[in-house]
């Protein structure tokens, strides 16, 4: 999961770094508003963690300001404000959750899960679509109670596709979530599409020509 970290303390930040690194996120560590605003047009990110005392402006301000253009990243605000008319206000705005530092640092990678649990549409920490499961915080998979052997990019793109199941994800998306900025063979991802469909089931990942790919959230024959 790729996190952006908007937080100005330079040993916060990589405090937090440290723990998201260690919870198994990938996170992305910014300490202006102008930086995550750049960010945010360059990569595709699953949560943003936003302080809102920045050296750059206001977060609540940005908040606001993101929401207003549409940006629909799931947003945690950080904050020392412990008034609750400012907590209020927040949430109002846009935000998905706050806490209030100092906070314990299990408590926001609960909150980071929650938020990621919710987004995808699932209620248990186990992602489970018909007979396929996926466990985020094991990086297990399983195809009918029998364990898959996943390569780690076979695991990415699979978080993927069930993080957005019965939905199209744009291949430009995937091809960044597994790649990055790194050159690519132009039909790497679909090697990978191959590998893992032989894995999971042929019919089970659909190709939209010249947009990307969809998983059916129900083992179903379908065409391709």
């Amino acid at each position: 999961m790729n996190v952006l970290l908007v937080e100005d303390d330079l040993q916060l930040g990589k405090a937090l770094c440290r723990g998201l690194e260690l919870a198994g996120f990938n996170p992305c560590w910014v300490r202006l508003l102008a930086d995550a605003k750049q960010q945010l047009q360059s990569r595709n990110f699953d949560v943003m963690l936003l302080d809102l005392g920045l050296p750059d402006g206001d977060g609540q301000d940005e908040l606001i300001a993101w929401r207003q253009s549409g940006e629909s990243i799931p947003i945690i605000i950080l904050t020392a404000r412990n008034k609750m008319d400012n907590l209020v206000t927040s949430l109002d705005s846009g935000a998905d959750d706050f806490l209030t530092k100092p906070f314990e640092m299990p408590e926001l990678i609960s909150r980071v899960k929650a938020i990621s649990r919710r987004m995808a549409g699932f209620s248990s920490e186990i992602w489970q679509l018909d007979n396929l499961q996926l466990n985020p915080l094991n990086h297990q998979v399983t195809l009918d109670g029998q364990l898959l052997l996943l390569s780690g990019k076979e695991y990415l793109l699979l978080y993927e596709l069930i993080k957005n199941a019965d939905n199209v994800v744009r291949k430009t998306d995937l091809e960044q979530r597994l790649f990055g900025l790194d050159d690519v063979e132009s039909n790497s991802l679909e090697v990978h599409i191959h590998n893992l469909r032989r894995k999971i089931g042929k019919d089970r990942i659909i190709t939209i020509r010249g947009i990307g790919y969809l998983l059916k959230k129900e083992a179903q024959s379908c065409e391709d």
